[in-house]
């Protein structure tokens, strides 16, 4: 790779004494990037207008959120994402501080592979038919909560249009492989592996025994149904896809999720294993 563009996040990098460490690591070693310092200045994320079609790899600085943001707004471009953790277990980061110019240099080497990584489709069908439908792409996950201070919710989770589970609780967590590593594994999910091609549907604090994360195929359509409580009130959950979008959402509301055909691709370096960073976010060494 030769060309690069780099994206920083100024809450993670105040003064930006990594983002221009990195810089002038980038140009003595020949390579051209096309953000400068100063507009590293401007603002927290890259002007997508501004990149130019032949940048080979997107730098991202900052935490997993700094990522997700990044991806999205980078999507239509195509452009491989390499994450540089500022953050704190930072999943979707490739690399750390302290290894940054070997990693780099391995990097030159051209010893790295190029990850395609599945997102889902989140369409929201409103009951009142004077309101449109919705949608929105998630990386990571869609997490349907009771909104507010509004008391537990019930929801009906349909597999193609066959009921599964109905259950009462704090909400409902839809992950992809990607995402299992992030709210998804706080509420109890599975942990799979970012490769895979399915669908994570984890319950949030639900009051019942017996309900437990389901997984289906990345074929399946996943069906979730606001269902009223026992006092109703206007709004009776939300909707946030990928911790950004969000919208309020009334009894009887449907959401429709869906393997989408945009993917994500990330920049993975030869040596570095999902199972090994698994276990160095969690401290086993």
């Amino acid at each position: 790779m030769k060309k690069f563009c780099i994206i920083a996040n100024r809450d993670k990098d105040k003064d930006l004494t990594i983002t221009r460490t990195m810089l002038e690591f980038l140009k003595a070693n020949g390579k051209v990037v096309y953000v400068t310092e100063e507009s590293c200045l401007e603002g927290s994320y890259t002007d997508v207008s501004g990149i130019p079609k032949d940048v080979e790899c997107a730098i991202v600085l900052g935490g997993d959120g700094t990522i997700l943001q990044a991806a999205h707004d980078l999507l239509e471009l195509d452009i491989p994402i390499l994450g540089v953790n500022l953050g704190t277990l930072g999943f979707l980061a490739e690399i750390e501080v302290l290894t940054m110019e070997q990693a780099f240099s391995n990097l030159f080497l051209d010893q790295y592979n190029i990850e395609s990584r599945m997102m889902i489709d989140a369409t929201v069908l409103k009951e009142d038919q004077s309101l449109s439908s919705l949608k929105a792409s998630a990386i990571n996950d869609v997490v349907i909560t009771r909104s507010g201070f509004s008391r537990i919710i019930g929801v009906s989770i349909l597999i193609n249009g066959v009921v599964v589970q109905n259950y009462r609780g704090d909400g409902v967590i839809i992950s992809t492989p990607t995402g299992s590593t992030g709210y998804n594994l706080s509420a109890g999910g599975p942990i799979v592996t970012p490769k895979a091609e399915m669908i994570m549907i984890t319950p949030i604090c639900p009051h019942s025994l017996n309900a437990r994360s389901i997984i289906v195929t990345s074929e399946d359509t996943v069906e979730i149904q606001i269902r009223e409580s026992k006092k109703t009130q206007e709004e009776e959950a939300i909707i946030t896809v990928d911790g950004s979008f969000s919208m309020e959402l009334q009894a009887n509301d449907r959401i429709l999720i869906k393997k989408a055909k945009e993917r994500v691709k990330l920049v993975r370096l030869e040596g570095h294993s999902f199972f090994h960073l698994l276990r160095t976010k969690f401290g086993d060494r």
